[in-house]
C-alpha cells in the first residue's frame, strides 16, 4: 500500500522489482533490484535529478493509483459474486 499511497499523492515512486510491487506499480514507477545497492541509488538519483522523468512518473502514478480504490474493489468483488451465483 505505501506505493499506491505515494502514487495517489503525486509522489514519483522508486520500488523493488520483487514480489507484487511491479504488478502494483504497473509501469508507473522506477524499479530496482533490492539486492543491488547501485540500482537503488541510481533509481533515487534519477527521480531527484531528472525532473521531467519524476513528473512523468508522478502523473502515471496518480493514474495507476486511481485503479485501486475501495469503490472499484467492492464493485469488482460484487460482480464476481453475482457471476458465481448466476452460474449456479
Amino acid at each position: 500500500l505505501p506505493v499506491l499511497e505515494a502514487m495517489s499523492r503525486g509522489v514519483p515512486v522508486a520500488c523493488s522489482d520483487r514480489a507484487s510491487l511491479p504488478e502494483v506499480a504497473g509501469g508507473a514507477a522506477r524499479l530496482f533490484d533490492p539486492t543491488r545497492p547501485e540500482q537503488i541509488a541510481s533509481a533515487i538519483e534519477a527521480l531527484i535529478g531528472d525532473t521531467e522523468e519524476a513528473a512523468k512518473l508522478a502523473a502515471a502514478g496518480r493514474a495507476r493509483a486511481a485503479h485501486f480504490t475501495w469503490e472499484r474493489t467492492a464493485s469488482l468483488t460484487l460482480h464476481s459474486y453475482e457471476r458465481a451465483l448466476a452460474s449456479r
